[in-house]
């Protein structure tokens, strides 16, 4: 299957411009504000799982951040980040792998997903992240979590998905992890489209 979903989402960086694709954000404010009230500092670890092509790592090297990792399935999307950030490339650790396939070596402060969770239909799929997620993060660890609301898109990118409220992804989460805040976004697409986006924030326990 991992092999499957990388040609998927290689295929949708090689044939569509990233400014141009439904998640696209010219500027990652849901995310900067949720990281703004954790109050953590710049020298905390942080990993954007199903980073990709987001300028959320461009705006944390700005912010001085010096501990960053991304991790996508799809080469190109990183490349796409790697070229805009030039020189500052070398600051950052690109992972090229499938998050439900993956291994951790270390521990987070922040666990920051905006793309992949709700593209794990499949039980089985949503145990392999959680695995994955539990590994790398400590007691105290952040988790912020974006999925599809229950009024959001029933497919994204010709993919189906599993759409959440707060109450649905706690559950998702309860075995290691507090919900601590809640909220919804609506998000404009490159098209002019709207989205709903349901936002957690979790702490390890």
């Amino acid at each position: 299957m991992t092999d499957a979903k990388r040609e998927h989402w290689d295929e949708v960086y090689r044939t569509k411009a990233p400014d141009s694709v439904s998640w696209y954000q010219p500027a990652p404010e849901p995310s900067l504000r949720a990281l703004d009230e954790l109050r953590l500092p710049v020298t905390a670890s942080l990993i954007d799982v199903g980073g990709g092509a987001s300028s959320l790592v461009d705006r944390l090297v700005e912010r001085g951040w010096s501990d960053l990792t991304v991790l996508d399935i799809a080469a190109p999307a990183l490349d796409v980040a790697k070229a805009r950030l030039g020189d500052e490339t070398a600051r950052v650790a690109w992972v090229v792998d499938d998050v439900a396939a993956w291994r951790p070596e270390r521990q987070y402060d922040v666990w920051h997903d905006r793309a992949v969770f709700h593209f794990l239909t499949e039980p089985e799929q949503r145990l392999a992240y959680r695995c994955a997620l539990e590994t790398a993060t400590a007691p105290g660890s952040a988790v912020i979590i974006a999925t599809f609301a229950p009024d959001g898109p029933e497919r994204c990118s010709g993919l189906p998905v599993q759409r959440y409220d707060a109450a649905a992804l706690a559950r998702e989460f309860s075995s290691a992890f507090t919900l601590q805040r809640d909220w919804r976004e609506e998000h404009t697409t490159p098209s002019g489209g709207r989205q709903s986006f349901q936002w957690c924030v979790f702490r390890r326990r």
